[in-house]
C-alpha cells in the first residue's frame, strides 16, 4: 500500500467535540468520519484493523468447532413476539413497518434468529452439541451515544450461540468459549479482566464480561488484590454494614428548609453521611419504586431490578410519578409509608442496621432525626434486600481480601441462557428415551469496533496510537525523506518490497510532504515500526528503524532492513 492515494483526512488539532482520547485520535488520524449521532463511516486503516480482529475471531471460533452463519439484519416482529422481547425491550430496539404493513425490527441481537435457524434441524439428541457464530453489523438505538466507537448505535459484533442437550453440556461449551475469549483478547494485545456480570436484556443465569481496563471505561470493575475475584460493580455482593449499637432515641421532626439532598441535610444538621438515610425514586415498568440506602452508599439499579423481577431497567421517577403516589421530592423516607399495587418500597439491608438515623419526613422542608428502621419502618410491608453498590470498604466475598475499583470497557460477554429462548420459541428435541426437551443455549458476544477503540485507550500517548502488532493497520511504514529524489525513492521502494516479501504488512509513505509531517502522521496513525530513508542514510548504506512502543532508534544496513524489522516485530 502506498500512502499518496490513501483516502481520508488527517488533522493537526484535536477535535473539540471528542470527550475521550480514542475518539479524538480516530477522527484526527483519518480512521472514522461522523455521519449521524452514533453512526460513523470508516476509512481503510480502520477497516484493516477490523479485518485483523475478525481473522483472530474466526481462527479461535473455528478452533472450538464454531460454524460461521449469517443472520438477517431485518427480522419480523413476530419472531420477537414469540420470545416476549418485542414488548419487554425498550426503545433501543428499532421497530418499523415495511411496505406490506408488516411489523419488523432491526437486529440489535440475534437470539431469536439463532433459534429460528436451528429449531427444525436440532430435533434429535444425536445433533448435540454444536455451535454457530456470525460477524455482522448491528443496530442498537442508543439514547446517548458518545465516546466515538465505545458507545454507538451502529457497530460490528461477533455473536455466537452454543446448543446442548443439558446443563452439563452447556458448562462445557461455556468454558470453551470463556477460554477462547481469553485467547482472543490476549492475541489482540489487550490488558483485560474477565468479571462476573449481569445478563441484562439477554437474560439467562451465569454471565462474565471481558473488561479492557482503561480510564475512559464506563463500567466500574471491583476486584480483589489478594485473589482472582473480579466483578462488574453492579454484580458485586456487598455485606451488611453493621453500625455500633446505640440507645434508641425518640424520633423527632426537624425543619430542613430547602435541604433537598442528603448532603445538604447532613450539613444543615451537622451529621455524618453514614447516619443519614438516602431515598431514590424510580419508575420500574410503571411501578413507582422507592429505593432506600444509607446516605454514604449508592443504589445498585441492577440489584433493584432483580429484587422486583422487573423486565425493564429502572428509570428515574418523574414529578408526575411522585405526585401519583403522594411523595414529596427531597423529603422522603419509608416512615409511615405502605406499598400498593403501583408503589414498591425496597430497603437495603445495611439501612436496617442503623441507629438514630436521619431521613425524610414525607412533608416539604422537614426530616426526622432518630429514625430506627427496625422500630419505625413498616418492615412487613416492604422488601429488604442488598441493593447498594459494593465499595472498597467491603471485603472480597471470595477470600476476605482488600478490594479496589478500576474503570473498564466491556469488549465481550458470555451468557448461560439455558432454556429461556428455546422454551419461548418452541425449540425442542427428542431425548434418547424419546421424550421432548427444550434445547439448552449459551450466547457469546464480542464488540469488534469496541475492541479496537479499547486498544487505543490502552495504547496511546500525546502523539497518537501505539498499536499492538496483531491488530495494527500496517506493521511498518517506510518513510523516504524527499520523495522527489528518484534515487532515494528507488531505495525506499526496494526496502518496502523487501518488507512485503519478508511477510511484513508494510506501507510506503510516498507523499511529497515535509519529513516532520510524515513523522507526525506515522506516530498519530500508530505503526509499530517506522523505517526512515534519507540522504544521510543512503550515504552510510543504512536505514533508521524506530520502534513506536519504546522510542528506540536503530541503524541497520539497508540490505538487512527487512530481516531486522521482521525480527523486531516478533519481539513486540
Amino acid at each position: 500500500m502506498k500512502l499518496e492515494k490513501l483516502v481520508g483526512e488527517r488533522f493537526k488539532e484535536r477535535p473539540a467535540d471528542c470527550v475521550i482520547d480514542s475518539h479524538a485520535i480516530m477522527v484526527k488520524g483519518g480512521y472514522i468520519k461522523y455521519m449521524a449521532n452514533g453512526i460513523y463511516s470508516s476509512y481503510l486503516p480502520l477497516r484493516r484493523i477490523v479485518r485483523k480482529i475478525e481473522q483472530i475471531l474466526r481462527e479461535e471460533m473455528d478452533k472450538i468447532d464454531g460454524q460461521e452463519v449469517q443472520f438477517p439484519v431485518v427480522m419480523p416482529a413476530s419472531l420477537w413476539d414469540e420470545s416476549g422481547r418485542y414488548d419487554s425491550i425498550g426503545d433501543e430496539l428499532l421497530r418499523f413497518t415495511d411496505r406490506n404493513n408488516a411489523k419488523m425490527v432491526l437486529g440489535m441481537t440475534h437470539e431469536e434468529a439463532a433459534v429460528h435457524l436451528v429449531r427444525e434441524y436440532a430435533q434429535s439428541y444425536t445433533k448435540y452439541p454444536f455451535m454457530i457464530y456470525q460477524i455482522q453489523t448491528k443496530f442498537h438505538d442508543e439514547a446517548r451515544p458518545r465516546a466515538g466507537l465505545i458507545r454507538v448505535r451502529e457497530f460490528t459484533m461477533k455473536d455466537a450461540y452454543s446448543f446442548d442437550a443439558d446443563e452439563d453440556g452447556l458448562d462445557v461449551s461455556y468454558h470453551q468459549m470463556y477460554d477462547a475469549y481469553t485467547r482472543i483478547f490476549t492475541r489482540c494485545g489487550l490488558y483485560f479482566k474477565p468479571v462476573e456480570a449481569d445478563s441484562g436484556a439477554i437474560g439467562g443465569s451465569n454471565s462474565h464480561e471481558f473488561m479492557a481496563l482503561a480510564e475512559a471505561g464506563e463500567a466500574d470493575v471491583i476486584h480483589c488484590k489478594a485473589c482472582d475475584y473480579a466483578a462488574n460493580i453492579e454484580i458485586g455482593h456487598p455485606t451488611v454494614v453493621e453500625m455500633p449499637e446505640e440507645e434508641l432515641k425518640e424520633m423527632t421532626l426537624v425543619d430542613t428548609p430547602e435541604a433537598k439532598t442528603i448532603e445538604a441535610v447532613a450539613n444543615m444538621l451537622n451529621l455524618p453521611l453514614d447516619h443519614t438515610i438516602k431515598a431514590v425514586v424510580y419508575n420500574l415498568d410503571g411501578i413507582v419504586t422507592l429505593a432506600i440506602v444509607r446516605g454514604d452508599h449508592e443504589v445498585n439499579e441492577i440489584a433493584l431490578q432483580h429484587v422486583l423481577n422487573s423486565p425493564v431497567e429502572p428509570e428515574m421517577a418523574s414529578d408526575e410519578d411522585l405526585h401519583r403516589v403522594g411523595l414529596v421530592g427531597g423529603f422522603i423516607s419509608p416512615v409511615g409509608l405502605k406499598q400498593t399495587d403501583d408503589f414498591a418500597i425496597v430497603v437495603d439491608e445495611s439501612v436496617m442496621a442503623m441507629y438514630n438515623a436521619c431521613g425524610g419526613a414525607n412533608k416539604k422542608d422537614a426530616h426526622y432525626i432518630n429514625i430506627n428502621p427496625n422500630r419505625d419502618f413498616n418492615t412487613k410491608d416492604m422488601h429488604i434486600a442488598p441493593i447498594r453498590l459494593i465499595t472498597t470498604e467491603d471485603r472480597c466475598p471470595k477470600c476476605g481480601g482488600e478490594l479496589e475499583i478500576a474503570k473498564g470497557i466491556e469488549v465481550g460477554q458470555v451468557f448461560k441462557l439455558g432454556t429461556k429462548y428455546s422454551e419461548a420459541l418452541g425449540a425442542t428435541f427428542l431425548t434418547q428415551e424419546g421424550r421432548p426437551k427444550p434445547l439448552v443455549m449459551g450466547c457469546y458476544g464480542i464488540g469488534v469496533s469496541r475492541t479496537l477503540a479499547a486498544a487505543i485507550e490502552q495504547f496511546h500517548d500525546d502523539n497518537g496510537i501505539i498499536w499492538p502488532r496483531a491488530i495494527a493497520p500496517f506493521e511498518a511504514v517506510v518513510v523516504p525523506i524527499n520523495a522527489k529524489d528518484e534515487a532515494l525513492m528507488a531505495t525506499a521502494t526496494k526496502v518496502y518490497e523487501d518488507l512485503k516479501a519478508a511477510g511484513v504488512d508494510a506501507l510506503l509513505d510516498d507523499r511529497k510532504e515535509r519529513a516532520g509531517v510524515k513523522f507526525k502522521d506515522a506516530d498519530l496513525i500508530g505503526y509499530p515500526i517506522r523505517i526512515t530513508i534519507s540522504k544521510m542514510t543512503l550515504e552510510t548504506g543504512e536505514a533508521e528503524v524506530k520502534i513506536r512502543k519504546t522510542g528506540d532508534v536503530l541503524q541497520v544496513p539497508l540490505a538487512e532492513a527487512a530481516v531486522e524489522v521482521a525480527a523486531k516485530l516478533n519481539e513486540l
